[in-house]
């Protein structure tokens, strides 16, 4: 892991680019985690829906706000995702797909051929970043994990250190992670919008109900896919603070 850039946030939190062989990234931290004598803080990952980029304004905003609770906070631009090289089959599936929902036409299988190879693509890049920030002395356990659902079932089952997790908009979830559902055991937070044109609400109640876990809360709230309220964000840090200190 190589930091690239480093600056004090003027809400006491410290900001620092890194890149991970290939994978480059952004650590939110409290200045105060890094001083002597000071505990490890836990680790929160934050991962923006369907391969939007780290830096997009309200994925910057929550990791901030978590970070000022006391949390590192880490985003990356997976493989395919964000600023890394997109494939023009890859630009052309989003474009389709888009124009599919736009027009209310079926997008199971555009979703399946776009999505699902994703999902594949990123997880194995989560994991690798996972692995270099445990090592920074100023990070400890345990691990949550917070936004998009598909990459986020697939990281609760397959990677034993994440402790808790937050879902958003799930709708939409490729079948091989619908099916890996019922395998996910931790506590879990799922965020529905009500009235998200991008993600069918029976679809997001039939997963949810579908998840393994014994502790599970879902909560919906009125409003279009980027409606979430923004007190959604302060109960996802009591989440976190129940399972991770």
């Amino acid at each position: 892991m190589y930091f690239t850039s480093e600056q004090l946030l003027d809400d006491g939190v410290l900001e620092r680019e890194f890149t991970v062989g290939e994978i480059p990234g952004t650590l939110w931290i409290p200045a105060s985690a890094g001083a002597s004598g000071a505990a490890p803080v836990p680790l929160v990952l934050m991962a923006h829906n369907n391969g939007l980029p780290r830096t997009q304004s309200r994925l910057v905003a929550r990791a901030r706000h978590c970070a000022a609770h006391g949390y590192a906070v880490a985003s990356i631009d997976a493989a395919g995702c964000g600023d890394r090289p997109r494939s023009a089959a890859d630009e052309q599936a989003r474009i389709e797909l888009r124009r599919a929902m736009q027009a209310g036409e079926p997008v199971d299988e555009i979703f399946e051929s776009f999505i699902g190879p994703l999902v594949e693509m990123a997880v194995p890049d989560w994991r690798t970043t996972l692995d270099a920030l445990l090592t920074l002395p100023e990070i400890g356990g345990p691990v949550g994990y917070s936004g998009w659902t598909a990459v986020g079932i697939r990281l609760a089952v397959v990677e034993p250190r994440i402790a808790a997790a937050g879902f958003f908009a799930g709708g939409y979830v490729p079948r091989a992670q619908r099916d890996e559902a019922r395998q996910v055991t931790v506590p879990l937070l799922f965020l529905l919008q009500w009235d998200d044109e991008g993600n069918p609400r029976e679809r997001a109640l039939d997963l949810f109900d579908s998840f393994g876990t014994k502790e599970k809360t879902l909560h919906a709230n009125l409003g279009g896919h980027t409606g979430t309220p923004w007190f959604e964000v302060e109960d996802g840090n009591r989440f976190f603070g129940r399972h991770l200190k």
